[in-house]
């Protein structure tokens, strides 16, 4: 089932209450251990890459340090926390790996793609919206989240819409898919090299508003209680998936097959109510999997 609408808009909301009361240290939860599956573990084919991570006891992740909710680390935290670390973690217990055997490793969105083609790390879980063009270079399957681009505005702004911003700049992270939304619907998208660069830019006015997925803005809304505000409808969808080596396509499958066992049995709900379901909104169904492209 899709991740409409309605229901991202709950996902912005618990995650806007959740760090409210947290404030800007992200979540006094440190999330939890997964226990690790070496019943799975022992199923993985030989051969597969799947099979020499888990031989090799250790796991190098892709995540985001910078967005509360969804993939924060504060700076005395030895593990991240939120939503893509908790599938994060999933993944890894199908590895037959623990969470001290994950390497988290800082992955900004624009070097996504690097990190995978060079093998620096093994999956991306970092927002990591699916788009025909970085399948291209990369492996992405999923999602695991779908949810909508909008707006973060001072909170004494005017704006409404993406269409009151036309010809003005909008700042997003480069190398994301925001900046295209943006461009796509008359504004200026502006890259920067980070959420928390571009969050300082809306604060200081240099920009007009930041633009991307909802559930991080509202994060971003509520670290600035009373400065900044999210505003406007989705304009776009973001599909947000798992990302691998193209060199590696056996992996697509097992991180499908893997996700489908976390629907199924209760830990990608588990996962979601730890991190943006703290408010005691609705837990979404889980999204319908891309399928695997042929061998």
């Amino acid at each position: 089932m899709r991740f409409i609408r309605t229901k991202a808009v709950l996902v912005s909301a618990a995650l806007a209450v959740t760090l409210a009361a947290c404030g800007d240290a992200g979540s006094d939860d440190k999330g939890r251990d997964v226990d690790a599956d070496k019943d799975a573990a022992a199923a993985l084919p030989d051969g597969s890459r799947m099979k020499e991570i888990a031989d090799s006891g250790k796991v190098n992740i892709g995540v985001k340090f910078d967005q509360p909710g969804l993939g924060f680390k504060g700076a005395t935290d030895d593990v991240p926390t939120g939503f893509d670390i908790e599938i994060a973690k999933i993944l890894a217990s199908k590895l037959g790996l623990k969470t001290s055997d994950i390497n988290w490793v800082e992955t900004v969105s624009d070097n996504r793609e690097p990190f995978l083609t060079s093998g620096k790390v093994d999956l991306v879980l970092a927002s990591y919206s699916i788009t025909d063009d970085r399948r291209k270079v990369v492996g992405q399957t999923g999602p695991y989240m779908i949810t909508g681009q909008q707006l973060l505005v001072k909170s004494d702004s005017d704006v409404d819409s993406i269409d009151d911003l036309k010809g003005q700049e909008v700042c997003s992270v480069t190398g994301s898919t925001s900046i295209d939304g943006i461009n796509e619907h008359g504004a200026k998208g502006v890259g920067f090299d980070s959420y928390s660069e571009c969050v300082q830019k809306v604060l200081d006015g240099t920009v007009s508003a930041m633009s991307t997925d909802g559930s991080i803005l509202m994060g971003y809304a509520a670290e600035n209680e009373g400065d900044l505000k999210v505003v406007g409808d989705e304009f776009t969808e973001e599909r947000i998936g798992v990302g691998y080596s193209k060199k590696e396509p056996e992996m697509c499958q097992w991180i499908n097959d893997s996700l489908t066992s976390a629907f199924d049995d209760g830990s990608w709900a588990d996962a979601f109510e730890l991190t943006l379901g703290k408010s005691g909104s609705e837990t979404p169904e889980p999204p319908t999997l891309d399928e695997c492209p042929a061998a």
